[in-house]
């Protein structure tokens, strides 16, 4: 009988593979991605199918409206579909969206802490997304739902909104050698 992980992506010292990787998604983002869609289709059926008797200014004006409120909830939203968290001996890397961009990377020489967060809202950080708040730190929230905080070196904390949190606090903390926490983050 071969010995398997329950969780092909998440792999301990145990399987000799020093490597954690986690995912979330939200789904949500897809209504705001089409409703993106819709405002780009509607500028270009502006310009393609208009008689221009109205005027050259307002309707230029609604189709460059409609076409650049379009793009940025298109692209907006898709950056922030989903996910991966990616951490190794060396690094914490965040790549969000299918594109992986934005990303962040974060050398454990820089993580003096990594506790479990059990409860990260979009609304305590003011939404969706890449996020910055001076009194908090940043972060990337994808979803409600649990997340792991990293407390850097120079007093900052970086907060992700993940799957399995908890298996990525202690892969972390086992790399930095740190012991086991009790208490969970209040992100």
């Amino acid at each position: 009988m071969r010995d398997h992980p329950q969780n092909p992506t998440r792999t301990g010292a145990d399987t000799h593979t020093a490597v954690w990787t986690g995912r979330a998604t939200n789904r949500t983002q897809w209504v705001l991605a089409a409703a993106g869609a819709a405002c780009l289709a509607l500028g270009i059926q502006l310009a393609v199918s208009s008689t221009w008797t109205s005027g050259v200014a307002p309707l230029l004006m609604s189709v460059i409206g409609c076409v650049a409120a379009g793009l940025l909830m298109l692209f907006g939203t898709l950056a922030f579909v989903n996910v991966v968290v990616r951490v190794d001996g060396d690094a914490l890397e965040v790549r969000c969206g299918h594109m992986g961009l934005p990303r962040r990377r974060i050398l454990l020489t820089h993580v003096v802490g990594a506790e479990f967060a059990p409860q990260v809202t979009p609304r305590q950080w003011g939404g969706w997304g890449y996020r910055w708040r001076p009194e908090k730190g940043t972060a990337v929230v994808v979803r409600r739902g649990e997340g792991l905080v990293l407390r850097l070196g120079d007093g900052r904390t970086f907060t992700v909104t993940v799957d399995d949190a908890e298996a990525g606090v202690l892969f972390i903390r086992d790399r930095l050698h740190l012991p086991p926490s009790g208490a969970p983050a209040g992100a």
